[in-house]
């Protein structure tokens, strides 16, 4: 009996059992700890989903409910830690590391926008590469409170899971292979998340030489 149960478990079973908790896992920690590529980790999973012939449709959306769900956590759990660092006399850990990923330049951005345009802005945050902890910064600084800005994050994540999860179905759709397609999804983020820093290299470059 044992034997007849195990022979019913596919190997795409198997992958789904082990690869949306560590899905999971990895966008929040990439939520936390602004280092782990999370975008190219959501598109090389669409790209994975999106060749499970049998279940293909319902994987992704699995995928794009586990993304989003991790990334809202994700976001939530700095924010409230760095809440904390503002509340401390010396401030924290957590909000010195999102400090040192918000330069002047763009915090003073973000204060702008968010000023202008509320919790709607942290929309625009997620999708534009390094956009994401200026706005959470000036959020902290402008003390919003948590529930306001869970108000304004949850669509953010839903539509930056949205984006990189269409990139992985790109991905996937053009090559029968899935590992062509998690390395055109993969080559795609990075080269999303290293063009604004390649770009103000660039207008730095240029204003120098002037």
């Amino acid at each position: 009996m044992i034997l007849a149960a195990a022979a019913t478990v596919t190997p795409e079973s198997t992958q789904q059992a082990v690869g949306y908790p560590s899905l999971f896992l990895l966008v929040v920690l990439g939520a936390l700890v602004p280092v782990v590529p999370t975008g190219a980790l959501v598109s090389s999973a669409a790209v994975v989903a999106f060749h499970q012939t049998d279940t293909s449709p319902f994987a992704l959306l699995i995928v794009f409910g586990v993304a989003s769900l991790a990334a809202f956590c994700g976001d939530m759990g700095l924010y409230w830690l760095g809440q904390r660092g503002m509340r401390s006399r010396n401030g924290s850990r957590w909000l010195e590391a999102i400090r040192d990923r918000a330069p002047e330049e763009r915090l003073a951005q973000a204060q702008d926008k968010l000023e202008d345009h509320g919790v709607l802005v942290l929309v625009l945050s997620r999708l534009v590469p390094a956009g994401r902890l200026p706005v959470m910064l000036a959020c902290l600084l402008a003390k919003l409170p948590l529930r306001r800005f869970a108000r304004g994050n949850l669509p953010a994540c839903l539509a930056w899971a949205v984006t990189y999860q269409l990139i992985g179905i790109l991905g996937g759709s053009l090559f029968e292979e899935p590992w062509q397609g998690v390395a055109l999804a993969v080559g795609l983020t990075v080269v999303i998340s290293l063009a604004p820093t390649a770009w103000r290299r660039l207008r730095r470059a240029r204003s120098t030489a002037r």
